[in-house]
């Protein structure tokens, strides 16, 4: 059956999104030339969940590609040779010449041998959807370590589809003057990208450690840290910017963060900690990218609180939540304390943001980051458990001497004084409230502390 989604009109070369070129990825293929002009290809198993066309059409336009069809399959299983099926496969071929598509897209991942037969039979250029999304995530990488974690899935991805290549190079050949270097242009290409992915593993292991040395540097300092994690276009970005009046990009398509962000973040009664937003989930996220991105990932299960963020108005929000309970349980964030908020709210019929008890699992904030409600809900549960996670927070009355000005000055920078009074004799009468944790600390530099 064959779906069209409207043609869109055909952009120029100015016009279309700037693509992250691999300059060692453009070496390697005799394959057919990449183009926009798209025909994309859904293929339900028997026995597996039902595809999502309109997640597959928004991967798709979000990679920037002009979708003319889309067609769609059922199989028992997939075939060997073209996971199509031969018949399916020239019906295939003939659309994608009526349509004079460039670029054939299939929602499954295909074997490299696959896309190689399926090449030759439509004349057009195959990808399968972990090449889509690695698309993607090449378009939408800004900083140095988002290139690296994108340039490194690449090549993993790219290692596996070395099978054909230049022959000038051929060992086999004799004679004189076709006698050639010792290896095939293949192995020298294999060579070429396992030495590559050496160099950038090993800036990626640099990288690594300097982000642990900063979560290290926080921990002694006792600044916890909360990770925004949930499916992609879940409205994170906005709330992110919301709570840490940050001007990060949110915008209405799948994978607009993909580059790691830190804000301060200040919580009532425990001072500041570390808000984190994080690259979008998606449904079947293609393992070398969560491997890649393990670096940037890391943020997700060290820290002390995270908050799930949901589309609430999306009508498969169960489904993507429990994608993104997956995905947790494969970084070995699972156990990391969680406050789920149900975003946009103001586009269900219920628009009154709360608190939701719900027997069995986490209770629910109803938001609404573009809406600004729900806030204090948000705020209230973040001091909550970010107390209970720094041994809970104490209130009670401090008194300091004149000369503890240094002292002074951190509580208040901090955020844990509520109230404050000066004695006539220059001694200063406090209001607090602080973790449990950090008092000891604080009475063994002066602090004269009493429970309330």
């Amino acid at each position: 059956m064959c779906v069209c989604p409207g043609r869109r009109p055909k952009t120029t070369r100015e016009e279309r999104p700037a693509r992250a070129h691999n300059t060692i990825a453009n070496l390697f293929f005799e394959r057919e030339a990449g183009g926009e002009r798209a025909l994309l290809v859904s293929v339900a198993l028997e026995g597996e969940a039902d595809p999502e066309p309109e997640e597959f059409l928004e991967l798709a336009r979000a990679a920037g590609a002009e979708v003319l069809a889309l067609e769609t399959a059922k199989r028992r299983q997939p075939d060997r040779r073209t996971y199509l099926g031969s018949g399916r496969a020239e019906a295939l071929r003939d659309q994608v010449q009526a349509l004079e598509a460039e670029l054939v897209i299939f929602d499954q991942d295909l074997s490299p041998a696959q896309e190689r037969n399926l090449e030759a039979l439509v004349q057009a250029r195959v990808l399968s959807r972990t090449g889509l999304i690695l698309d993607i995530f090449a378009q939408r990488a800004r900083t140095h370590e988002g290139k690296l974690q994108v340039e490194l899935a690449q090549l993993e991805h790219l290692s596996t589809r070395l099978v054909r290549g230049w022959t000038h190079l051929d060992r086999q050949k004799g004679g004189i003057g076709m006698r050639g270097a010792g290896e095939t242009q293949l192995e020298l290409d294999q060579r070429m990208v396992r030495t590559r992915i050496g160099q950038v593993k090993r800036r990626l292991a640099d990288v690594r450690a300097q982000r642990a040395q900063s979560r290290r540097a926080r921990q002694r300092r006792r600044i916890p840290s909360v990770a925004l994690v949930g499916y992609t276009n879940s409205g994170k970005s906005t709330l992110f910017n919301a709570l840490a009046d940050a001007s990060v990009l949110a915008a209405d398509q799948l994978f607009a963060t993909l580059d790691p962000t830190l804000r301060r973040l200040a919580i009532a009664g425990l001072g500041p900690a570390v808000l984190a937003d994080t690259v979008g989930f998606v449904r079947r996220l293609p393992h070398r990218l969560v491997e890649a991105f393990k670096a940037t990932l890391e943020e997700v299960s060290e820290a002390d609180v995270l908050l799930l963020v949901i589309d609430i108005a999306d009508p498969a929000w169960e489904d993507k939540r429990a994608e993104v309970l997956a995905v947790l349980e494969e970084l070995g964030a699972s156990a990391v304390p969680r406050i789920e908020v149900h975003n946009k709210i103001d586009l269900t019929e219920d628009s009154q943001p709360r608190c939701q008890p719900r027997p069995g699992f986490y209770p629910a904030l109803r938001v609404s980051a573009a809406a600004g409600l729900g806030f204090d809900l948000i705020h209230e549960a973040l001091a909550t458990e970010l107390g209970r996670a720094l041994g809970g927070a104490v209130r009670g009355q401090g008194a300091l001497a004149p000369e503890a000005g240094r002292l002074r000055a951190e509580l208040h920078q901090q955020g844990w004084v509520e109230a404050e009074v000066m004695g006539e004799d220059g001694e200063i009468t406090l209001s607090l409230r602080l973790p449990r944790d950090v008092l000891p600390r604080l009475e063994a530099e002066g602090l004269r502390f009493i429970p309330a």
